[in-house]
């Protein structure tokens, strides 16, 4: 599933890093936390690597 936005993008990319360890979960805030939990890697890892350009930077706008 492609990310509608930027920050979406953005916090996809962040729940995978820690999901892989490669950052504290710890430090997760917000919508990452709950990506993490509840979205398989490979669910983060279409979501994170979606394009950015043409997106805007929230879902709302």
């Amino acid at each position: 599933m492609p990310a509608k936005s930027k920050a979406q993008q953005k916090a996809a990319g962040a729940a995978l890093a820690a999901k892989r360890g490669d950052m504290k979960k710890s430090e997760l805030q917000g919508a990452s936390k709950s990506m993490e939990k509840s979205m398989s890697e490979k669910e983060l890892h279409d979501m994170a690597s979606t394009k950015r350009k043409g997106k805007p930077q929230h879902a709302s706008e």
